[in-house]
């Protein structure tokens, strides 16, 4: 399979605010706006994309109709440091603080209002632990 593009499709109950969410506090625009559907694509980056779809629409197979569990989200970011600040500034939730991790990542966890964990990542060179598992063309500098 060739892929041309890749990106989340985000299931909810509240399509609209949902995808104000993104658009307000993570600088996405519309790109295609309905009353079940929006594709929104980063401000900043045009490959950067997300949609949001009304969980129970009838395009969604019946059995896994409306259920979306154990989604994490991860945007990688120039500064981190900067990005959490204006999460706090916009009021979004922090249900972990800014920290630095040995695998190689200094995040932040907030999330939508569907519950749907964002992860803000700044990648940093790994503990000499975890540098030995990555791959040598993937591990941060």
């Amino acid at each position: 399979m060739k892929c041309t593009q890749f990106y989340p499709v985000i299931m909810t109950d509240d399509v609209t605010g949902t995808a104000r969410f993104y658009v307000e506090k993570f600088r996405f625009t519309p790109q295609f706006e309905s009353d079940w559907y929006v594709h929104l694509q980063s401000a900043e980056d045009p490959s950067v994309n997300i949609a949001v779809l009304q969980g129970n629409h009838e395009t969604i197979p019946e059995p896994v109709r409306g259920r979306t569990t154990g989604l994490i989200i991860n945007f990688e970011v120039d500064d981190v440091d900067a990005e959490y600040e204006r999460a706090g500034d916009n009021g979004l939730p922090i249900l972990l603080p800014l920290k630095d991790e040995p695998f190689g990542q200094r995040h932040f966890i907030t999330q939508d209002p569907n519950g749907i964990l964002i992860d803000i990542i700044k990648p940093i060179p790994p503990s000499a632990e975890y540098k030995e598992q990555f791959a040598t063309e993937a591990l941060p500098v």
